[in-house]
């Protein structure tokens, strides 16, 4: 009798922690990941860091130097080969973070090679490896998919043009920085996510002091509900040729400030002379291909030629471009492949074919392209980006519906300047309370 009370007394709070462990594993997977994953990855890491080293291939023989110090000063017989260094080891709730210091004859190429045999030998769900500066990686270890359930971290990206949009599955924010990176193409099927992330950069855009310009040739029926925090909008194909050419002449205002101020972009203004950021958000791009007639043919040529003008100037000028499609290339027509060269951003969500995926990343992430063609369609927002450095990484935007996208543009509608060249094309605002009219808001000069 002893003996079952006992076994009830012991046995049955196992069961529950077990259960309980269990249900945080699915549930609540940082919580799991913080009492059970940590410890036991960490304790894995720390006992086989130099064998699982020596077994992938980075280690390194000795210096001279070293060796002879072993030899004679320690007075061992053999020599062993040199893993890198750590350097510093961190801890989050979503992973581990590990410096290394390469020796020489490694390089981080070596590094990312065997991230996939380092995942399995230290039973992460991931690992990506960084490079943070000359001789150092960072291997950035997550102990579970961060991507199931987007959660993003807390702490707003450092500069005055950058936003996060999306989560990496490193369980780092991917910034959207326009300084850095000024112009992007975002591609994806239907249902694939691409208008959840759009939502999710306009969004975060209209917190900043920025000038949002769209184009939606679909009537407007996904950027309408943006109008309070749009400083512009064409929903037809001829609205967004006359748009493009007041944004061209607009541009070339600021060349002309700029030359007289002796300045060669419009960050080296202060601020009372610099121009208001401007962010042209097209939704999307093959409707500004479609040709029916002579005179679309003629709309259409000049329309490409103006945005592939704006794309090779007028990142100096302050005037940045989003552009969004499910296809993008040159089966579209004159000026596709010109224009999406000077889109060095990329997003790809998931894809219908294997050439769209290639219309996107191969130019910059040739690897990248696998990576886009194994998306599931059950994980919409999921998404490949890359840049012209040629590095990639998966990335997933939070879900934000279109209501609550709207709601934060009215929220912050005090904040949408008034830039003379484009007033023309500045969206009427439905109220309640009676028909559409404009939104009333303090001008802020376009060149000052």
């Amino acid at each position: 009798m002893t003996d079952v009370s006992t076994l009830w007394e012991v046995g049955l709070p196992l069961a529950g922690t077990a259960g309980a462990l269990g249900y945080a594993k699915v549930r609540a997977p940082r919580v799991f990941w913080s009492l059970v994953g940590l410890p036991v990855a960490a304790t894995r890491f720390a006992v086989t860091y130099r064998s699982t080293m020596d077994v992938c291939g980075l280690t390194v023989q000795p210096s001279r130097l070293r060796a002879f110090m072993v030899r004679t000063v320690a007075r061992r017989g053999d020599v062993q080969p040199v893993p890198p260094k750590i350097r510093r080891v961190r801890v989050s709730s979503t992973g581990l973070r590990v410096t290394l210091r390469l020796p020489a004859g490694l390089e981080p190429a070596d590094v990312m090679a065997a991230s996939e045999r380092l995942r399995h030998a230290w039973g992460v769900h991931s690992v990506n490896v960084m490079e943070t500066k000359p001789g150092f990686v960072e291997l950035r270890m997550t102990g579970y998919d961060v991507l199931r359930k987007v959660r993003m971290p807390r702490g707003a990206p450092s500069g005055p043009m950058a936003v996060a949009v999306a989560l990496r599955e490193d369980g780092t924010p991917f910034v959207r920085d326009y300084l850095k990176v000024p112009h992007a193409l975002t591609l994806g099927a239907n249902q694939s996510g691409k208008s959840m992330y759009q939502r999710n950069l306009i969004a975060e855009l209209a917190r900043l002091r920025v000038a949002l310009v769209g184009i939606d040739c679909k009537r407007g029926v996904e950027q309408k509900g943006f109008a309070p925090r749009l400083s512009a909008l064409a929903i037809t194909p001829d609205d967004a040729s006359g748009l493009l050419d007041a944004l061209v002449a607009e541009m070339e205002t600021r060349f002309d400030l700029l030359s007289n101020l002796g300045a060669s972009d419009v960050w080296e203004l202060p601020d009372d002379l610099r121009p208001v950021p401007v962010v042209l958000l097209v939704d999307e791009v093959a409707e500004l291909f479609l040709v029916a007639t002579k005179k679309d043919e003629e709309r259409r040529d000049r329309m490409v030629t103006q945005l592939i003008r704006l794309g090779q100037m007028a990142r100096a000028a302050g005037i940045f471009l989003e552009v969004c499609g499910q296809r993008f290339g040159s089966d579209l027509g004159k000026g596709a492949t010109a224009l999406r060269a000077q889109l060095t951003g990329r997003v790809v969500h998931r894809v219908n074919d294997k050439q769209t995926a290639e219309m996107g990343l191969a130019d910059i992430a040739p690897d990248a392209v696998v990576a886009v063609t194994t998306i599931p369609p059950d994980k919409p927002g999921l998404a490949v980006a890359g840049d012209t450095s040629g590095g990639w990484s998966r990335i997933r935007t939070p879900h934000l519906t279109a209501a609550e996208a709207a709601a934060i543009c009215a929220e912050h509608a005090h904040l949408t300047p008034d830039i003379p060249a484009l007033a023309p094309y500045r969206p009427d605002v439905p109220t309640l309370a009676g028909p559409a009219a404009p939104v009333l808001v303090k001008p802020v000069p376009a060149t000052s």
